[in-house]
């Protein structure tokens, strides 16, 4: 059966390949729009990782492979997945605010923009997921829920002219400061890498891992909004994908999470693989996570499909 958004009637464009996602609106991705100054040097600058990326099998050591891969780890799961995610966007637990910050800055070494950035589109996605407001819904197509949209900031600002859904971070000075001062962290950042390991490291460090973390991080909205299974009636188009999830650190219980935003876990079954959920059971039996939330069985009768049918 073909998906379709919330309000929408008739395909327009067809459907993305090897699944039921009709794209129902388009926008302009390289020609035809405006290009403006923010977004031609989010293309450079991503465009320039990308490009640093591609001299890995030229410059392959073990030792900047597992040097690369522990900043993979620090970034992915502290960084992006932890701190970014479920603890920023969400507040689905708490933590020390010298503990929570640490794990912020591993967020912005991710080379992920900073974290008010990156917290107001999740909740903006999760407030209008699949309408015109989503930042990066699939029916706009493929490309533009993956990476295109990022290239477009008139998209941005003609959707969310105000952006006042963050003032919990504009309020702390942390927050604020890394908003203002992002671009010099990132190329401080750089300039070490290159002084400590040269050439190699700078390309397995700034080349490789940002890359890898950037398409891991964009299949969550892209693909997990295309394929897999949904086990939730959520009312749009997540999905749960298990390799997703597998280099994602548990992000690709997509529809898990969709169904209950507010919750530290997103593979709910025990065999839905989620290493973030692990690490947060760990802070939990240290003290250093409280207040972690979790969806009552309640919640989850009211959500599934069966109590949907019954109220039909």
């Amino acid at each position: 059966m073909v998906s379709f958004p919330t309000g929408v009637k008739e395909p327009e464009y067809g459907k993305i390949l090897l699944s039921d996602v009709v794209v129902t609106r388009k926008r302009n991705l390289f020609w035809g729009r405006k290009w403006r100054t923010l977004d031609v040097k989010m293309a450079v600058g991503i465009l320039s990782i990308h490009i640093l990326a591609l001299f890995a099998p030229f410059t392959f050591t073990w030792h900047a492979f597992w040097t690369a891969f522990l900043m993979y780890v620090l970034c992915g799961i502290f960084g992006v997945t932890l701190s970014y995610h479920r603890n920023l966007a969400h507040h689905s637990f708490k933590l020390p605010k010298w503990l929570e910050y640490i794990f912020a800055y591993f967020g912005v070494l991710s080379f992920q923009r900073d974290p008010i950035f990156w917290v107001s589109i999740h909740r903006y996605h999760h407030q209008y997921v699949e309408s015109e407001k989503d930042p990066h819904s699939p029916t706009f197509g493929f490309w533009f829920s993956h990476m295109g949209w990022l290239f477009d900031s008139g998209y941005i600002i003609e959707k969310y002219q105000e952006r006042k859904n963050v003032e919990d971070l504009k309020s702390q000075v942390y927050y604020k400061f890394i908003q203002r001062t992002y671009v010099l962290h990132i190329s401080t950042y750089a300039a070490l890498v290159y002084a400590l390991g040269g050439f190699t490291y700078l390309v397995w460090i700034v080349g490789v891992v940002p890359t890898w973390g950037y398409h891991v991080t964009f299949l969550v909205n892209s693909a997990c909004h295309i394929w897999g299974n949904q086990t939730w009636d959520t009312g749009d188009l997540s999905k749960n994908n298990w390799w997703v999830a597998l280099v994602t650190f548990g992000e690709g219980w997509h529809n898990n999470h969709h169904a209950f935003e507010y919750s530290a876990r997103h593979g709910l079954e025990w065999w839905q693989i989620d290493f973030c959920w692990y690490m947060i059971r760990f802070l939990e039996a240290l003290g250093l996570a409280t207040n972690v939330k979790l969806p009552s069985e309640a919640h989850k009768l009211k959500k599934s499909f069966a109590s949907v049918k019954k109220l039909k």
